[in-house]
């Protein structure tokens, strides 16, 4: 039951602190701090408050849904972007993956990634010759400038991403 007040307590007071200009205001501790008892049995609360500081998370990954979400993400972007061909089934493709995506996020938005399921959308796969997995495309101004096919390791993926930032 504790628990249950608490949490809605948490609740509250973080669905309450987004302002008006869609910007977060930092959430006090006050809500989670248990109350203490005075002797005569009223509730106190502490009025001594810690701030808990949030951020946004920044991602520059996206998955891609269809095929006018490919052209308007990747082929219009005016960011060069790093295109992960990939399917659920590929071994590699699940080691390259995280390796890839942990290279992108060092470049801090200097690049961004798309991540395609050969197996959702096997018209973008034929579309860019895809033959197969795993298959990285770099497209800069919606041109693809370079292209690799199979595993790299992070150093290759760092000079990968330096050639196509420029």
């Amino acid at each position: 039951m504790a628990q249950r007040l608490l949490l809605r307590r948490f609740l509250a007071s973080v669905i309450s602190r987004k302002s008006s200009q869609g910007q977060w205001a930092p959430l006090t501790s006050r809500a989670l701090q248990t109350p203490q008892h005075s002797p005569s049995n009223l509730t106190v609360t502490p009025s001594q408050a810690r701030s808990i500081n949030t951020t946004r998370v920044c991602t520059t990954t996206f998955n891609i849904q269809d095929g006018p979400d490919f052209q308007d993400r990747v082929v219009n972007s005016e960011t060069p972007v790093v295109v992960d061909f990939h399917a659920q089934w590929c071994g590699p493709c699940k080691i390259l993956g995280p390796r890839l995506e942990k290279a992108v996020a060092k470049q801090h938005g200097k690049v961004v990634m798309a991540k395609v399921d050969i197996d959702d959308h096997t018209d973008l796969a034929i579309e860019y010759e895809v033959s197969a997995v795993p298959t990285v495309l770099a497209i800069k101004n919606g041109d693809v400038v370079d292209k690799f096919v199979g595993i790299k390791d992070e150093d290759q993926l760092e000079a990968f991403l330096k050639k196509l930032i420029g």
